[in-house]
């Protein structure tokens, strides 16, 4: 658990350094976000799988990046030293936070 964490900021780091609309104030925030996302996620992932089921199906899973940028998104809410500009940005990054998670998760 405590690798995927990892990961997972050096995910979010990563990405931030890449993309102008996101800002970190440092490698501990990373951190605080992975937590902070990971509980977000664990909370309320299934309640908006099933809530948005109808709009996964029709979209062939695609709706699950949008699911993703909303945690993203609260995430985002919930921590003042983490900022994201705006909506296309918080997608990307949603998505590239998403892809560089599963390259590292399949090499660790």
């Amino acid at each position: 658990m405590i690798t995927k964490l990892i990961l997972l900021s050096i995910s979010i780091f990563i990405v931030s350094k890449l993309m102008t609309g996101i800002h970190l104030k440092s490698f501990v925030t990373a951190i605080a976000v992975a937590v902070v996302y990971s509980v977000v996620d664990l909370l309320l992932w299934w309640l908006l799988v099933f809530i948005s089921m109808p709009l996964i199906i029709i979209s062939f899973g695609l709706f699950v990046f949008v699911l993703n940028a909303f945690l993203l998104w609260l995430t985002d809410q919930l921590l003042d030293d983490f900022e994201i500009k705006d909506l296309p940005t918080t997608l990307i990054a949603s998505l590239i936070i998403s892809a560089i998670n599963l390259l590292l998760n399949l090499f660790f």
